[in-house]
C-alpha cells in the first residue's frame, strides 16, 4: 500500500498536527488524496448553524484533509450548501464527491444541476450512485436512461471526472454492481467489526448479521484498481468503546482502500481524528485480528 507523507509521526506521537497528512491515490482514477476524509452526513449536518458547519469544514481544510464527501440528500442540498461555501477559494487543492440519491434518470440531470449550484462548482471529481440497497434497487440503477446511464452522460461532458457507487447494508448487491460495471471508485462500510450497516429510523447501525464489504465486495474492487473509500469505521459510533477510536479508525485504514470517510460532528472530534491520521501505522495482520474479534465478540 503506497503512502506519502513529509512525515509520519510514530504510533500515539504526541504534537502529530504539526506533521503532514499521509496521502494515498484513489485507485485508477490517479488522484492523490489524504487518508482521512471528510464526511458530509447526518454528523455534519448536526452542526447547529451554517456558520459553525462551515467553520468545522474549514478547520479540517486547514489541517490537511483534501477529500470532501458530501451528497444531494443530506439535507436536500444543505450539505453541499455548506461545502459550497466552505471550499470556495480552494477548490483547486481538493478532491470533492457527491452522490446522486433518485432512481429516476428522467429527474438526475437536474438533481445533480442543483448539486453543482449548491456547491458552487461547475463540475465534481466524483459522483456516485448512492446507499445502493438490494437487487431490486440495481436493477432501477442500471434500467435503460436510469441514474447510471445519466450519470456517464454527465461525465461525458465534463460534470464530473470520475464515477462511482456506494453502499452501507449489502455486500452482495454492491459485489454484482462492481463486477458488471467500470466504476472508478466505490465507498463501503469497512469496518472492525467486519458488518454491515443496516437502516433504521433516524439513521443506520451496525448489523451483525451481515458480513462483509472486506471478504465480499473489496477483492472484486481491488481486482478492477477501482479507488476505494471506507466509511462506518466507527459504525456511526456505535463501535465505540468496543475497542479505541484509534484501533477502530486504524483497521479501516490498514486494508488496501484510499481514505476512510468520517463524519465529525464537533471541533474536538476533527483535531483527533485528523491527529489519529497523522500518526497513522498500519496494523499487522493480527493485531486487525485482535480488534475484529473484539469487536464481534460484542455484536454475537
Amino acid at each position: 500500500m503506497e503512502i506519502s507523507s513529509g512525515k509520519i509521526a510514530g504510533h500515539g506521537a504526541a504534537g502529530s498536527a504539526n506533521h503532514a497528512m499521509p496521502t494515498r491515490v484513489l485507485g485508477k482514477t490517479g488522484a492523490r488524496v489524504s487518508i482521512l476524509a471528510f464526511g458530509g452526513g447526518s454528523r455534519f449536518l448536526s452542526y447547529a448553524t451554517e456558520d459553525a458547519a462551515v467553520r468545522a469544514l474549514t478547520r479540517a481544510l486547514d489541517l490537511g484533509i483534501t477529500y470532501v464527501d458530501t451528497a444531494d440528500n443530506y439535507g436536500d442540498h444543505v450539505s453541499e450548501q455548506r461545502v459550497g461555501i466552505a471550499i470556495e477559494g480552494r477548490r483547486d487543492n481538493l478532491f470533492l464527491a457527491t452522490k446522486l440519491t433518485n432512481r429516476d434518470g428522467r429527474q438526475s440531470r437536474r438533481i445533480v444541476e442543483e448539486s453543482l449550484r449548491a456547491l458552487r462548482v461547475d463540475s465534481v471529481d466524483l459522483l456516485q450512485i448512492h446507499a445502493l440497497t438490494d437487487a431490486a434497487d440495481l436493477a432501477a440503477v442500471e434500467a435503460v436512461g436510469g441514474p447510471l446511464d445519466e450519470i456517464r452522460k454527465m461525465c461525458d461532458q465534463k460534470m464530473t471526472r470520475f464515477i462511482g457507487i456506494t453502499s452501507h447494508c449489502d455486500p452482495e448487491v454492491l459485489k454484482t454492481a462492481l463486477d458488471r460495471h467500470d466504476f472508478d471508485c466505490t465507498l463501503m462500510a469497512l469496518n472492525a467489526g467486519r458488518m454491515a450497516m443496516k437502516n433504521v429510523e433516524g439513521g443506520v447501525l451496525p448489523d451483525p448479521s451481515i458480513r462483509s464489504f472486506e471478504t465480499v465486495a473489496l477483492p472484486v474492487a481491488l481486482r478492477k484498481n477501482m479507488g476505494v473509500l471506507a466509511m462506518k469505521a466507527y459504525g456511526q459510533e456505535a463501535l465505540v468503546g468496543r475497542a479505541s477510536v484509534e484501533h477502530l479508525l486504524y483497521y479501516s485504514l490498514s486494508l488496501p482502500v484510499a481514505a476512510a470517510v468520517v463524519g465529525m460532528p464537533k471541533l474536538e472530534h476533527i483535531e483527533e481524528n485528523v491527529r489519529l491520521a497523522k500518526a497513522f501505522r498500519e496494523l499487522s495482520a493480527a493485531e486487525m485480528s485482535e480488534v475484529a474479534a473484539r469487536v464481534s465478540r460484542w455484536a454475537a
